[in-house]
């Protein structure tokens, strides 16, 4: 990325700047620019263009006015502080503490004004700024041969390159201010006209931006609404439809598993109309037995048919079949018959079509999580409607939040079930839920749903293959999604945040915005957000350095072995990536040194394996491609995101 070097303005001159899209990230020398303490606090708050502040010490700029200018910029969200290496220790010690603190990236630089020192001191100076805590190391000296920029690439060859820029200045070292990017650098700096070149041989930020991208369009995503979320929806639907009364649920928005919720809620007895974005439901109000037996159609949803396993147990008077379509057909309902076993439930097979026969046992039950959440969100539906309790132990659980999600919707139609995370020492610090053992469900039997007036939260995982479009390519806003929801997929907030992108949400909420930013590398477990799997490796792809993303283990029933589809479509693409063990390995490199090494993402035919997710990020892993991609199924996007495609092509 170009980091153009803003100095000697004030600060309307500085927004007059940062207002130009073309300004990708910029640095702010405080030590020139005339801003007051208040005013810092203003521009470093406010702007969502990723800032570097810097100020040099100097007779003028003595060491304190220096480190309170620089702590003011921190505490206001500055993404990078620069402090050169000479900087007094007790002031480097208070810079460092206060960045690691407000999670600010902290820059250790030095200047070598005269010439260009031999590679020995060159590599001390990196290892002494890495020991002063340095998590990106600067290192600018003056060169007068191509010799002397020799030693300073070279550094590229010791170091980790997303931790170093390294670049010579002067005529001669002008074209290691470009070749820096080429090694892996986050950014590299240029000036905003060849008079306010802050050094001899400094590009200008157009100049650079020229060479790099050439005729390139900004991916702009402004305002984008996402639509509802289906994991939401198809609870909701299927409780209202349990209901005594007449349920109303707002912000719906129709597609292939939602549709097929509409369907089974139909085949229950309820009553439905669709108004636009609100769904009027009478429901049946169910109770034991209240159903005559029957087939149950569930259409290509994976979540669905386990949610109705338990509750056709409950509500059919006698044994009733249950059948899909598509993907669903040849994906495996792992764990399900030795789970329902427990509650004295037959299973007939573990892939549909299948026969529910027997009703739930309520009582002391122990059951394994390991293969998921969605089984288990059934049981959680259906055991209220018991006439006695149940406890129900759920060991190793994964997709924990959806497990939640699930008890979030049923409270608000009426229904109570208490519960408690168990781990050990670490987990009761945290409340990491990777690192929770157990889950204690507590439910009271002789429950009733109850009609409910509830709004559907927007969906996390559409919106992540926006945000992170917007975090490779350029910026997006997308409106509409709650930051406190409890989809798992709002994982995606911290993800991209680890990687360093660039993100601010509006004070009334209203907007998430992202910005393009310098990636690295990143390490995450995505075991309970698995559909993140496959847009995580495209943005794993351009962040500099490898990339690990565990949980893999939790892929291989979705509409495709996605764990062996992302694993393929990244190698076709040229990406080194691996499965080993329950972890997806991805060696990934910035855009701007695929850009300028030829190494984008190769273009051609690619399947989707009839997988919505992996056409979704074949479709953003398309923005940084060598040539088109040609998704061989499109048309799955249905089942959760219909106008994806449409929204997609505006942008």
């Amino acid at each position: 990325m170009i980091c153009t070097t803003i100095q000697n303005r004030d600060i309307d001159g500085i927004y007059d700047i940062l207002d130009n899209p073309a300004i990708e990230m910029a640095e702010i020398r405080l030590d020139s620019c005339d801003l007051s303490q208040d005013e810092i606090d203003e521009l470093f708050t406010d702007s969502d263009t990723p800032l570097v502040a810097t100020c040099r010490i100097s007779e003028a700029v003595p060491a304190s006015v220096a480190e309170a200018k620089l702590i003011k910029a921190i505490q206001a969200g500055a993404s990078y502080v620069d402090l050169e290496l000479e900087a007094p220790a007790m002031m480097s010690k208070r810079i460092r503490r206060e960045a690691r603190e407000c999670g600010t990236t902290l820059i250790r630089s030095f200047h070598d004004w005269e010439g260009t020192d031999s590679s020995t001191a060159l590599e001390a100076i990196v290892e002494k700024c890495e020991h002063l805590g340095a998590e990106v190391i600067k290192i600018v000296t003056t060169a007068k041969s191509q010799s002397d920029c020799a030693r300073v690439m070279a550094l590229y060859n010791d170091f980790e390159p997303a931790r170093l820029i390294a670049f010579c200045m002067g005529e001669e070292g002008r074209q290691t201010r470009m070749d820096c990017l080429r090694k892996g650098a986050p950014f590299t700096y240029a000036a905003l006209s060849p008079k306010e070149a802050a050094a001899p041989g400094q590009w200008t930020y157009y100049e650079m931006a020229d060479a790099i991208y050439g005729d390139a369009r900004l991916f702009t995503g402004n305002t984008l609404r996402m639509p509802a979320s289906k994991s939401f929806a198809q609870r909701a639907i299927i409780a209202a439809a349990l209901a005594s009364g007449t349920s109303t649920l707002r912000g719906y928005s129709p597609c292939g598993d939602n549709q097929a919720a509409i369907n089974v809620a139909r085949s229950l007895g309820a009553d439905i109309s669709i108004t636009r974005n609100k769904l009027t439901i009478k429901g049946i109000g169910a109770s034991i037995g209240c159903l005559p037996p029957g087939t149950l159609h569930t259409g290509e949803s994976g979540f669905l048919t386990r949610l109705m396993i338990p509750l056709m147990s409950q509500l059919g008077n006698g044994p009733v079949q249950i059948t899909g379509e598509k993907t669903l057909l040849q994906r495996p309902l792992k764990g399900s018959p030795e789970i329902m076993r427990s509650f004295g439930v037959k299973i007939s097979a573990d892939m549909v079509p299948i026969r529910v026969d027997g009703r739930l046992i309520p009582g002391e039950v122990e059951i394994s999580g390991v293969d998921g959440s969605q089984i288990i969100s059934g049981l959680l539906a259906a055991l209220p409607l018991c006439d006695k309790d149940t406890t129900l132990y759920v060991n190793s659980p994964k997709s924990i939040p959806y497990l939640f999600m699930t008890v979030d919707v049923l409270k608000k139609f009426g229904i109570r079930i208490d519960s408690e995370m168990e781990g050990d020492d670490e987990f009761i610090e945290t409340h990491d839920w990777d690192l929770c053992d157990r889950i204690v469900f507590r439910i009271k039997g002789g429950q009733h749903y109850k009609a409910a007036d509830m709004e559907i939260e927007a969906d996390w995982s559409s919106a992540a293959n926006f945000l992170v479009a917007g975090a490779i390519f350029g910026k997006a806003s997308l409106s509409g999604l709650d930051t406190s929801s409890l989809q798992a997929d709002i994982s995606i907030l911290d993800i991209l945040t680890e990687a360093g992108a660039s993100l601010s949400e509006d004070e009334d909420g209203e907007a998430i915005h992202v910005q393009k930013a310098p990636l690295m590398s990143f390490d995450v477990d995505a075991g309970n957000c698995p559909d993140l799997f496959p847009i995580l490796a495209v943005l794993a792809a351009f962040c500099q350095g490898t990339t690990r993303i565990a949980g893999v283990g939790r892929l291989a029933n979705k509409e495709s072995d996605r764990g062996s589809a992302i694993a393929e479509m990244l190698q076709q693409m040229g990406v080194p990536a691996s499965i080993r063990g329950d972890k997806l390995i991805i060696q990934g490199h910035s855009l701007t040194q695929r850009l300028l090494g030829g190494t984008l993402l190769r273009g051609g035919k690619y399947t989707s394996w009839g997988d919505h997710r992996m056409v979704m990020a074949l479709k953003v892993a398309s923005l940084g491609a060598d040539g088109p991609i040609e998704i061989d199924d499109e048309k799955c996007v249905e089942k959760s995101f219909p106008t994806f495609l449409k929204t997609f092509e505006k942008l």
